[in-house]
């Protein structure tokens, strides 16, 4: 696995976050090395205002802040904490690190953008893009070539402008956007729809996962959730729109709730759904993190999570292992975990493996999911 991103004689030393012994995964894809490549090549004038989005683990934050000013937008707590540690290892020049939720800067020259998976939040970022910047600047993004459909073009031309494309390089393209907003309007960032046999709403930012419907597995686990006057701490992580929040907190309002996510967005919906189902807040924290990085052994008798199994465009079940030994430190004697999960990706060994054999049980099963409990 390779550390070191070497190009026009520079190097970087780069590593995801968490850094773990045995990483496959490198910190940087071809993407992030066109953009740069293709950027070079335009010579800018040193001290360009620079807005980079959607920077895995810094490479791009790293490379521009040598000569330009960086202001750098993730949604991702993980990537904040990649960039910030890169940023550091590589002796690199401050940058403004911001999350989505924050403010955009007022003036940059130009735009530089790894495409996200999400098609709402590409459309939202599209539509701040043309709307704060018009004409004074331009927009360059990237993405694996068998990324960009025709779908994804054409949602660049409705929100940013006239749009075309470069070759392929190590299988990635290069999108160009002129930016127009003559005929745009602000798009409301939040998606709000009913859940009805819950007799919720919800509503989602726009880079919030199954952001304009109730997923499966959250739907499932739903029917499952439990009263029990012995939970008095309890932790939904990866929270995503805080809807297993809001039941739980129906279910057991003498709880005190965590709700975590690593999506910045997903944090601030939680938040926001609570007061829009008129659930009081005593008693709940929202917090954007790396699972449960600096909780208190002990301190949990609930822990409820429905894992990831990905990171960024990558496909990886660290996250999934992480969360489970996380989730058996904070626990309390007797404390409780309960897992939802496809079939197939096989967590009942996981959580055997933590727990015991004998502590791990079925709750629930259909014909895609499993929901286990394992108690400590």
């Amino acid at each position: 696995m390779k550390t070191e991103l070497n190009l026009f004689e520079h190097s970087y030393s780069l590593f995801r976050f968490p850094k773990l012994n045995n990483e496959q995964l490198q910190a940087w894809d071809a993407g992030d090395e066109y953009l740069i490549q293709h950027f070079e090549e335009l010579k800018l004038p040193a001290g360009s205002r620079i807005l980079i989005l959607n920077d895995s683990f810094g490479a791009l934050s790293c490379w521009f802040s040598e000569q330009h000013q960086v202001t750098t937008i993730s949604d991702s707590f993980i990537s904040h904490q990649g960039i910030k540690h890169n940023l550091a290892l590589n002796h690199c020049k401050p940058i403004d690190l911001r999350t989505s939720t924050d403010e955009w800067p007022q003036q940059v020259d130009i735009v530089l953008m790894q495409i996200p998976r999400n098609n709402r939040y590409l459309t939202w970022q599209l539509n701040q893009i043309a709307l704060k910047y018009r004409d004074n600047c331009s927009l360059i993004a990237v993405n694996k070539a068998k990324e960009i459909h025709s779908s994804t073009l054409k949602i660049f031309e409705k929100y940013a402008g006239h749009t075309t494309t470069s070759l392929a390089w190590k299988k990635h393209r290069l999108v160009f956007s002129e930016l127009n907003s003559a005929y745009q309007e602000t798009i409301d960032p939040y998606t709000t729809w009913p859940v009805a046999e819950h007799k919720l709403v919800l509503s989602n930012l726009p880079n919030v996962y199954s952001g304009e419907s109730l997923d499966l597995g959250a739907r499932f686990i739903l029917e499952h959730l439990k009263s029990n006057t012995k939970y008095q701490d309890i932790v939904d992580l990866g929270c995503g729109n805080g809807v297993l929040t809001l039941k739980l907190k129906q279910l057991n309002p003498q709880a005190n709730i965590t709700a975590i996510d690593e999506s910045f967005m997903a944090v601030k919906s939680a938040h926001h759904n609570l007061t829009l189902n008129n659930i009081a807040l005593d008693g709940c924290e929202f917090v954007a993190n790396n699972c449960l990085d600096g909780f208190l052994e002990n301190s949990q008798d609930l822990v409820i999570c429905n894992p990831p199994f990905h990171q960024q465009q990558a496909v990886t079940d660290h996250i999934a292992w992480q969360m489970f030994c996380d989730a058996k430190q904070v626990l309390r004697d007797t404390g409780e975990l309960m897992v939802i999960g496809n079939r197939h990706l096989g967590y009942d060994k996981k959580l055997a493996r933590l727990f015991g054999k004998h502590n791990v049980k079925l709750v629930a099963s259909n014909a895609k999911f499993v929901i286990l409990q394992a108690t400590k």
